[in-house]
């Protein structure tokens, strides 16, 4: 089973969030095999974390809320919420198999809170700039959510544009970077 998960930055958690940060790489260690994506999200700024992105691969819902909510900045506080949900994996590869590279361009996570009847179910045009794609599902991966995006685009209005705008009851679109150890 796949599962996104975001969590959100409490505001003024960034120190706190540096003197774990250790602590956070070596969890996330334990989950390297698994991961479809992650990385950091930032304010309008470029330089202020304001969350976390991961996606991966888990046996079941319960692994999944061990993995959100055992996670250090999340134990510790740093984080205000978590959206974890189950996901599928629209373009069946990871982040490091897209073919944009982990440099050049701006980078984006869209998210489609859902509204009514399932919409974006079908990869949209422009492939080759999506970096994770897939559905937000209920917990038993039979309801649609919303939608959640990784991908490369100009800027964030061209980053929106990818969903279908009046479908959803919420579009967020936050700067994106590859992460994981460098």
């Amino acid at each position: 089973m796949e599962f996104f998960c975001y969590h959100r930055d409490r505001p003024g958690s960034l120190t706190l969030r540096k003197e774990l940060s250790e602590e956070h790489w070596s969890y996330m260690d334990r989950y390297a095999a698994e991961m479809i994506a992650r990385g950091p999200t930032f304010a309008d700024d470029g330089d202020t974390p304001t969350g976390s992105v991961h996606i991966l691969g888990l046996p079941d819902p319960a692994a999944a809320r061990a993995f959100a909510f055992d996670e250090p900045n999340y134990q510790a506080g740093a984080y205000r919420d978590v959206l974890l949900r189950r996901w599928r994996n629209v373009l069946g590869r990871t982040m490091w198999d897209f073919p944009g590279g982990r440099t050049g361009g701006h980078r984006y996570l869209v998210l489609g809170l859902g509204s009514g009847e399932a919409a974006d179910l079908v990869v949209p045009p422009g492939r080759d700039e999506l970096i994770a794609y897939g559905p937000l599902l209920s917990d038993d991966g039979t309801g649609w959510l919303g939608t959640a995006v990784l991908l490369r685009a100009p800027d964030p209005d061209t980053a929106r544009a990818v969903l279908t705008r009046d479908r959803y009851a919420a579009i967020e679109v936050h700067d994106w970077e590859f992460g994981g150890r460098r």
